[in-house]
C-alpha cells in the first residue's frame, strides 16, 4: 500500500469507519476492560506511571554511547594487548569531542558517577535521572534475535519471539484505563497470554497514527468488497448466525469494539498527533519541527510523540524505534556517530519535556515514567579492515525515571576484548565468581520497578538497581 507523506497529514486518504475499528479490534481494550473504562478515559488524565521503550536499531557502538574508554589509556599502541579502540579520533565532525563525556554537576545532585561516549551529547545533562548497566550478555550476534530477546526478556527460539513484549505485560497487568493503552512505532509488538486490550497499537508512522484515530469520512473510497460488507455492520445487531461462525470472530469483535472505537475517534485524539495545527505551535517550537523536511517523521518528531501520547493521557506504554542505520560493517565511525546522536538529542529533547510537566499525580512526568533504551547488541571494541565495526555480545542499556535508582552505574564490559563481566546478582559488585547480566535481568527489574508480577522472566530482577 502506498505510504502517506508525513506532511500530508490532512490530506483525504483511504479509510473507513470499519477500518479504523479493525485497527482497535484487539488494539485496544476489547475483553479486558469495560467501556464505562473507556469512556472515563476520555477525560484523558495520565496514568500514574508511565513507561517508554527506545529502540536504537541495528546494533550500537557502546564506545561512542554507555561504556566509552578513556583513548589516552587504550591507545593505538596496545591494541593487540587490549583489543580496544575508541577510535574517537576519527570523529571529525566538530559536534563530537574526542574524549568521554563527563557530564556537568546537575544542582543539587552532586557529581556523576559515569561518563558517556561523544555520540551521547546533551542527554549526559539527565545523569541524576539514569542508570546505566554495561556488560550485559547478549548470548546472540543475530539481529532479529537479540532485537527480540530484549523486547521480551525471553530468548527466542530461532528468530522467533518468544512470549509477550514488556509493555504488553505491563498493559496486561495493570489495565490501565487510557484510550490507547499501548503504542509501538516501529518496533515490534507481541502478545501471547492476555486479551486484545493489552495489544500495542502498532504504527510505522505519525500519518499512520493519525489515520488510524481519525474519524472516518463517507466520501473516502472503500479499500474493498471485505469492507464494503462489514461496513453495514455498523449500527446493527449481529445474528444468532453470526455470532454461532465462531464465539470470538470477526463480527463479535467488531461488536465489541465499536462503540469503544468510536468514544476514541469523537474526542478527535487524531487532532493531539496533527502538529501542523496552529493548536500545536509549541509542540513545533519544543521539538524544532518548524523548518524540517518532512518534520514529523524525523527522530525529534517521534520523540513528540511519544510526549503527547503521556502527557495528554493517551497512552501510558510508547515504544519507539529512535535511531537506526547502525548496522554499519564498514568505514562509518562518522556516520554511526551522527545516527546514535540524532537519537539522543531527541530522547534529551523528550526527557527535558517531561522533566519540566507537571504531572497531575504530583511532581513532573519524569518521575511517574520509566524509559528503557536498547539495541540488539553493540559492536567490535577493535575496528576492521573496512574501517568499521562488527557484532559484538557485550552490550548495555539505559534506564531512567521512576522506580529505579539514579546516577548509578552497574555491571562492566572486560578491560581486555570489553567480554561481558561478573557481578553478584544481589548486590551488583564485580564478582570474579558471579554471574552474567542479561536481558531478562533488565526486564524483570523494570517490571519490579512497578511491583509487577515478574516471575514470567524466571529470574529476579536487579534490586541494587530499584529505588
Amino acid at each position: 500500500m502506498k505510504k502517506t507523506p508525513q506532511d500530508e497529514l490532512s490530506s483525504p486518504e483511504r479509510r473507513t469507519f470499519l477500518k479504523a475499528g479493525a485497527g482497535f479490534m484487539g488494539s485496544l481494550l476489547l475483553g479486558g476492560i469495560p467501556f464505562k473504562a473507556v469512556a472515563q478515559a476520555t477525560n484523558l488524565a495520565p496514568p500514574d506511571r508511565c513507561f517508554v521503550f527506545v529502540y536504537f536499531s541495528g546494533g550500537w557502538d557502546q564506545l561512542l554511547a554507555f561504556d566509552p574508554r578513556d583513548p589516552a589509556v587504550f591507545t593505538a599502541d596496545r591494541v593487540s594487548e587490549t583489543r580496544i579502540m575508541p577510535g574517537y579520533n576519527l570523529l571529525t565532525d566538530g559536534a563530537f569531542q574526542q574524549t568521554p563525556i563527563v557530564p556537568k554537576e546537575r544542582a543539587g545532585a552532586g557529581p556523576a558517577t559515569m561518563t558517556f561516549g561523544p555520540a551521547v551529547g546533551a542527554l549526559s545533562d539527565h545523569y541524576d535521572l539514569m542508570t546505566v548497566v554495561r556488560g550485559i550478555n547478549m548470548s546472540t550476534l543475530t539481529h532479529e534475535v537479540g532485537y527480540r530477546y530484549f523486547l521480551t526478556g525471553k530468548m527466542p527460539i530461532g528468530s522467533a519471539a518468544r512470549g509477550s513484549s514488556t509493555a504488553t505485560e505491563i498493559v496486561g497487568q495493570m489495565k490501565p484505563t487510557v484510550p490507547i493503552p499501548s503504542i509501538a512505532q516501529g518496533v515490534e509488538s507481541y502478545n501471547d497470554r492476555y486479551g486484545g486490550y493489552a495489544n500495542a497499537l502498532r504504527v510505522s508512522g505519525l500519518a499512520d497514527l493519525v489515520l488510524t484515530l481519525d474519524p472516518p469520512s463517507a466520501a473516502r473510497q472503500l479499500d474493498s468488497e471485505i469492507e464494503k460488507s462489514l461496513i453495514d455492520l455498523n449500527g446493527q445487531p449481529i445474528t444468532c448466525e453470526e455470532q454461532a461462525l465462531t464465539a470470538r470472530g470477526v463480527g463479535t469483535s467488531y461488536e465489541s469494539s465499536r462503540a469503544q472505537m468510536q468514544t476514541v475517534m469523537e474526542n478527535k485524539l487524531s487532532d493531539s498527533f496533527r502538529f501542523q495545527l496552529a493548536a500545536n505551535q509549541s509542540v513545533r517550537d519544543f521539538y524544532g519541527l518548524n523548518n524540517q523536511a518532512y518534520p514529523y517523521n524525523s527522530a525529534a518528531g517521534r520523540a513528540a510523540m511519544v510526549a503527547t501520547a503521556l502527557k495528554k493521557g493517551i497512552s501510558q506504554c510508547v515504544s519507539i524505534n529512535l535511531a537506526g542505520g547502525l548496522d554499519t560493517h564498514f568505514g562509518t565511525q562518522q556516520t554511526h556517530a551522527t545516527n546514535q546522536r540524532a537519537g539522543f538529542n531527541a530522547l534529551n529533547l523528550l526527557v527535558n519535556d517531561l522533566r519540566q510537566t507537571a504531572h497531575p499525580g504530583g511532581g513532573n512526568f519524569m518521575d511517574h515514567t520509566t524509559i528503557l533504551v536498547f539495541s540488539e547488541f553493540a559492536r567490535t571494541p577493535t575496528i576492521n579492515a573496512t574501517g568499521g565495526r562488527d557484532h559484538h555480545l557485550s552490550n548495555s542499556c539505559l534506564m531512567m525515571g521512576a522506580g529505579i535508582k539514579h546516577n548509578l552505574v552497574v555491571g562492566r564490559s572486560g578491560d581486555i576484548g570489553m567480554s561481558p563481566g561478573l557481578v553478584d546478582l544481589r548486590t551488583g559488585a564485580n564478582d570474579p565468581n558471579g554471574s552474567n547480566i542479561f536481558p531478562e535481568h533488565i526486564i524483570a527489574t523494570v517490571l519490579a520497578s512497578a511491583k509487577l508480577d515478574y516471575s514470567i522472566t524466571r529470574v529476579d530482577p536487579l534490586r541494587f538497581i530499584l529505588a
